[in-house]
This record gives C-alpha cells, structure tokens and sequence, in this order.
C-alpha cells in the first residue's frame, strides 16, 4: 500500500468520500509572535476568510449567522515573548457578555482600540501596543492564561472605525 500524500492535507483527507458540508467550531494553531509567527497568523486568517476553513461560512460559503471570531491566545511558554497557542473560533453575542462580567469581577481587564481610517491591523497592533507598554510600566499584571481579541471591520461598527478589542486576564 502505498501512501498518498494528498491525505495529509485537509482537502486531501475528505478525497473521494463525496461532498461534505461541515463547519469548524476552533482551529488553532502553535505560534509566537516573530516575522515568521505575524505570517503564520495571516495565513491562518486568509484560510478563515476564504473558507478553506470553514469557521465563519456555511457550505455555501454564506456568513453564519449570529456568530463572531475570536482569537484565543492561551498555552503560553512564560509571556509574550514565547511560543503560545492562537484559537481562531466562533462565538455568539453571549461569549461577550460573559467576558463583560468577567471584567466587572477583576479577572480580565478590556481594552478598545480603533482606527480612523478602517485599518484592523493599525488598531490591532495599538490595542497590543497599549497592553504591552502598561505590563512594562507595572500598570497590569498579566497572568499569560487565556486572553481573547475580537476585530471588527468599520463597515459594522456604529461609529464607522475599525475596532480591536482584547480581554486580557489580570491579577
């Protein structure tokens, strides 16, 4: 028997069983935050939003309704500066008003970021930004245990900018 290597992708794993409609809860990925790992990440984006993976479309390749992405960074080799796992997964309103609530009991502290001109990486790397200069500054103390992004586009915000927000867990 030999093997065929086609198997060993995703595709290649559904091969001649028909087709399929499925849908992704989470995918995650290992990753860090070097120029290699920044690539990775955007790979794993372009593969959500193209619906090789298919986290936020139907088999018809149609938004699901009612759900959001995330990203979950959890597993992390000390702090930011190590390897960490990034779950990309799909979330209703109440995963919001959860974390929400969580931020009123102390565990998480929330951080909104935004960008003028519709830019989700600008308002991304700002609300990182702010994080990492106040952790440097004592001003939080992060506990490197789940933390949680949500981006959303400008075209569905109320305000018309870009927003990043972040829930990140504290002591």
């Amino acid at each position: 028997m030999t093997e065929d290597p086609q198997q060993n992708t995703i595709s290649g794993a559904w091969k001649g069983m028909g087709a399929m409609a499925y849908s992704l809860k989470e995918v995650t990925i290992r990753t860090d935050n070097s120029e290699e790992g920044m690539e990775h990440i955007g790979e794993l984006w372009r593969h959500i939003m193209d619906g090789r993976l298919p986290i936020l479309f139907d088999s018809g390749h149609q938004f699901r309704a009612g759900i959001s992405p995330v990203s979950r960074y959890s597993g992390y080799d000390g702090d930011e500066t190590g390897s960490y796992d990034l779950t990309v997964m799909a979330v209703t309103s109440d995963f919001f008003t959860q974390m929400d609530e969580k931020v009123k009991m102390g565990q998480y502290r929330k951080y909104d970021a935004w960008d003028e001109n519709g830019d989700l990486g600008a308002c991304t790397r700002k609300a990182w930004e702010t994080v990492w200069s106040q952790q440097k500054a004592g001003i939080i103390h992060r506990c490197f245990t789940e933390d949680y992004e949500s981006t959303v586009p400008a075209e569905y915000t109320k305000d018309g900018k870009a927003h990043c927000y972040l829930y990140i867990a504290v002591r």
